[in-house]
């Protein structure tokens, strides 16, 4: 168990691609052993053969689209609109964004890449510190990870085998409750620091924001209603999401043509393939860490520290997140879901549960050091050091481990509404 991981963990600190390091590791091990290596291509395209996996370019696609189509601005206006005249209003208006376009595009470094560009330029100018503005940009990014359609989340579906549907459903009461909690933490900040609020509250300027916005509103109800309502499967509700950004794109706001898709289909399939070799080679390397029983010596080791389910759960977050430190989360979900689901379920813990569980752990990955994905696509957009953003994100960080705790011991905040909806 430790050679393999260990080998693993020592070709990605010498900076070796995540799929090429879990590929090399696989082979080697198998070398010295008795299996014959056509092992290896069966398990490759066997990780991919999952219809789920279709759903990842289309709403890669989706996301691209609309971001080029230019609906920040009226999305942010909307928001604002609504929440505007709190003080630090613009900083929640940051977050409810943050939420809207993550129902689009699934993705956190998408949504700091469209957003933060408009948004942490705007809070500097309205008297908020630069800093601060990226903190919140990159903090409320990674709520994409929880809610539909969540990337990472369609990933845990096909590895843990369990419906994406369910998985959606059930991030979306936590993601909910991260974007409140991230919200309070911004008014607490704004209060203690002076900031001040957007302006006063105008009905007309909100139904006139709610009329401009409109459009980029109908994707979320599209993907969620059409999953929830039982009209198609995530892998359709993709299509009907890159339909219906192509019809806003080039018929509403006219910002995207038809001669702008190749570039927008390369930039998904970049971003697409390199998810989908990290599948296909972390598929040989969990058939290798299967055949030779380590998941199982993982879940007796474990279990040996304690007979409390609740303390062992503590403990796996706490190596969930260190782990997250280190590797970029769709990279440390596909190493940690082979290894930990027979843990879990000796736990009794339900796989869809565990989903969200691991979501909110990576969630906090993504604004930690030395990695650090989303934080440091802030950091790039805003100019600002990665030290002056930690002064502000180290409170939303500490939100987010909040909640994964809540989370964690509230089994129901994850479960109710899929039981709701889906049973």
């Amino acid at each position: 168990m430790i050679p393999a991981l260990a080998a693993l963990l020592s070709l990605v600190i010498l900076g070796v691609p995540v799929a090429v390091a879990l590929g090399v590791t696989a082979i080697g091990f198998l070398a010295v052993g008795v299996v014959p290596f056509n092992i290896v291509s069966a398990q490759m395209f066997s990780g991919l053969s999952n219809f789920v996996f279709l759903a990842m370019p289309m709403f890669m696609i989706a996301g691209e689209v609309m971001n080029r189509a230019g609906i920040a601005d009226d999305l942010i206006e909307f928001v604002s609109s609504i929440v505007g005249w709190v003080r630090g209003g613009l900083g929640m208006a940051n977050v409810g964004v943050s939420m809207v376009f993550a129902e689009i595009s699934g993705s956190a470094v998408a949504d700091v890449a469209s957003l933060g560009t408009i948004l942490i330029p705007q809070m500097e100018k309205r008297g908020y510190p630069k800093a601060f503005a990226a903190a919140i940009t990159s903090s409320s990014a990674s709520i994409a990870i929880i809610i539909p359609p969540s990337i990472p989340l369609i990933i845990y579906g096909a590895l843990a085998e369990e419906s994406v549907i369910k998985l959606f459903v059930a991030g979306i009461v936590p993601g909910a409750i991260l974007g409140t909690c991230l919200m309070a933490f911004t008014y607490v900040l704004a209060l203690r620091n002076g900031w001040p609020a957007d302006r006063k509250f105008e009905f007309m300027r909100l139904l006139k924001a709610f009329r401009r916005a409109i459009w980029a509103l109908t994707l979320p109800v599209i993907i969620l209603g059409g999953i929830l309502g039982g009209v198609f499967t995530p892998t359709e509700a993709a299509a009907v999401a890159v339909a219906a950004a192509l019809f806003i794109g080039l018929f509403i706001t006219r910002k995207i043509s038809l001669f702008d898709m190749p570039s927008i289909i390369l930039v998904a399939a970049k971003r697409t393939s390199i998810v989908l070799l990290m599948v296909a080679t972390s598929a040989v390397f969990g058939w290798y860490l299967t055949n030779e029983g380590i998941p199982q010596q993982i879940a007796e080791q474990v279990m040996a520290i304690s007979d409390n389910r609740y303390v062992l759960m503590f403990l796996i977050n706490i190596m969930l997140i260190v782990l997250g430190m280190f590797l970029h989360g769709v990279a440390g979900l596909i190493l940690v879901v082979p290894l930990a689901m027979p843990l879990v379920t000796q736990l009794g813990y339900d796989p869809i549960h565990f989903g969200i569980i691991i979501a909110l752990n990576f969630c906090i990955g993504q604004q930690t050091p030395p990695v650090a994905s989303v934080l440091f696509a802030a950091a790039s957009v805003s100019g600002c050091k990665l030290g002056e953003i930690m002064v502000y994100n180290k409170w939303f960080i500490l939100c987010i481990f909040l909640v994964l705790n809540i989370v964690t011991y509230v089994p129901e905040l994850s479960l109710w509404l899929p039981s709701a909806l889906l049973d």
